[in-house]
C-alpha cells in the first residue's frame, strides 16, 4: 500500500533511524545484516555492466514510461551510464549514484548493497520488527498525543491498536496524531487510520505500468469500483500485486475500537509516502483537520530489484491517486491550519482547550 521504501543498514539502530529519515510507499524500508562494500574486490564489478542494468530495469518496470522519455529523466539515464564508466569502486558508484538523483524527476530511486536476494528481502519485511519506539502515547490533560514515526514494523501496528485501546478507555476528549517525522513505511498505515473511521473508505488507487500502457488518463471513480479492494497486507502481495494489476484499490474499514472525537494531524516537510497516504485519507473525516506543513509530495510505491555487482535497486512501480484529492506525487497533502511544523503541536493544544 504505501510506498515501498528499501535501504540496506548496518544494524538495527540504524535501520530504525533510517525509517525516520527515509522517505514509504506505499510504500517500505528496512534490511539486515552488514554492508559488504569493504569485503568485495571493487575492480571484479563490472560497473558499465551495473549501469545499463540500471537503465534497463528502470524502462522495463517503471510504472509509466512516457515519464523516462522526458529531457529531465534522460539526462539522469545518460549520467548513470557515463558514471559506470568513471568510477572504480562500490562507494564511488553508490555515492554517484545518490547524488545524480537527489533531484531526480520521481522520488523512490535508491540503490545499496545486496545482503540477501529481493525476493528473501520480501519475506524478512513481512515479519520486521523494528525493536517498538515506533509508535508512543502520551497526555496532555486528557488530550492524547499518538505520535507515530514510521509506518513500517510488526510492533509499531502493535503499538498503534494498544494506543487506540487506550485512548478508549481514558475516554480522550481528543486525539493528536503527530507525523511530522513519519517518512513512511508499509502497513502501520492501516490500523493508524481504521480506528478513526465510522464507516469503510475508499482511499485512493495505486495505477501502474499496465494502465499507464493501455490508458491517456487516471483512473475514475467507476475504474475503481470495477476491483475489488486490496486486502493482502504483506510486502511480498503488494509488490506482486502492485506490479500486475492496472489498478489496485486501497480502502479501510473501521477497526475496534473506533475514536470518534476530533483528531488533529501534526504535519512537516518530511511527512512522506504512506505516511501522506494516512494524512490524505484521515482528512476526508469532517472531524480530522491538519496542522502544520504541505508534506513532501513523495508517494509512489516502490519495488526493489537484484542488479549485477551485488546491488539492489529500487525504483517506483505504480504512482497513487488519492479519491478525494488527486495525484500527491510532486504535490504533497496541504494543510488546514499552516504554520511552522514547530509550532503545530502547540496549535492543536490550543485549538483543544478552547
Amino acid at each position: 500500500m504505501p510506498s515501498l521504501n528499501l535501504r540496506t543498514m548496518v544494524g538495527l539502530s540504524m535501520l530504525r533511524q533510517s525509517i525516520k529519515n527515509f522517505i514509504f510507499i506505499l510504500v517500505l524500508l528496512g534490511a539486515t545484516g552488514a554492508s559488504h562494500a569493504d569485503e568485495r574486490i571493487s575492480s571484479e564489478t563490472n560497473y558499465p555492466e551495473v549501469a545499463a542494468a540500471i537503465n534497463s530495469t528502470m524502462r522495463t518496470y517503471h510504472y509509466d514510461p512516457e515519464e523516462l522519455d522526458t529531457p529531465e529523466y534522460l539526462r539522469i539515464e545518460e549520467a548513470i551510464s557515463a558514471l559506470g564508466k568513471s568510477v572504480t569502486s562500490d562507494e564511488e558508484f553508490t555515492e554517484g549514484f545518490r547524488e545524480i538523483w537527489s533531484n531526480g524527476p520521481f522520488s523512490h530511486v535508491t540503490i545499496n548493497d545486496a545482503q540477501q536476494s529481493a525476493d528473501d528481502l520480501a519475506d524478512y519485511l513481512d515479519t520486521l520488527r523494528i525493536g517498538g519506539g515506533g509508535a508512543s502515547l502520551r497526555w496532555q490533560g486528557n488530550v492524547a498525543i499518538l505520535t507515530v514515526d514510521t509506518m513500517m514494523g510488526l510492533d509499531t501496528i502493535e503499538e498503534i491498536d494498544a494506543a487506540y485501546a487506550a485512548i478508549a478507555e481514558r475516554d480522550a476528549s481528543g486525539l493528536i496524531i503527530d507525523l511530522r517525522e513519519n517518512g513512511g513505511g508499509a502497513f502501520a498505515v492501516r490500523p493508524l487510520v481504521s480506528h478513526v473511521l465510522a464507516e469503510p473508505l475508499d482511499a485512493g488507487v495505486f495505477v501502474s505500468q499496465p494502465w499507464n500502457s493501455a490508458h491517456e488518463r487516471k483512473p475514475n471513480k467507476a475504474d475503481l469500483e470495477a476491483v475489488e479492494p486490496w486486502e493482502g497486507w504483506s510486502v511480498r502481495t503488494f509488490w506482486a500485486d502492485v506490479r500486475t494489476k492496472p489498478v489496485t484499490r486501497i480502502s479501510f474499514s473501521p477497526a475496534e475500537p473506533v475514536f470518534g472525537g476530533p483528531v488533529y494531524i501534526l504535519t512537516s516537510k518530511h511527512t512522506a509516502s504512506a505516511a501522506e497516504l494516512a494524512t490524505d485519507a484521515l482528512r476526508v473525516a469532517e472531524r480530522v483537520t491538519i496542522i502544520g506543513e504541505r508534506t513532501a509530495g513523495e508517494m509512489l510505491s516502490q519495488t526493489i530489484f537484484d542488479i549485477p555487482g551485488g546491488f539492489h535497486l529500487s525504483l517506483p512501480i505504480a504512482d497513487y491517486y488519492s479519491v478525494a484529492n488527486g495525484r500527491i506525487e510532486g504535490v504533497g497533502v496541504a494543510p488546514d491550519i499552516a504554520v511552522e511544523a514547530a509550532h503545530a503541536l502547540d496549535t492543536a493544544l490550543e485549538i483543544l482547550k478552547d
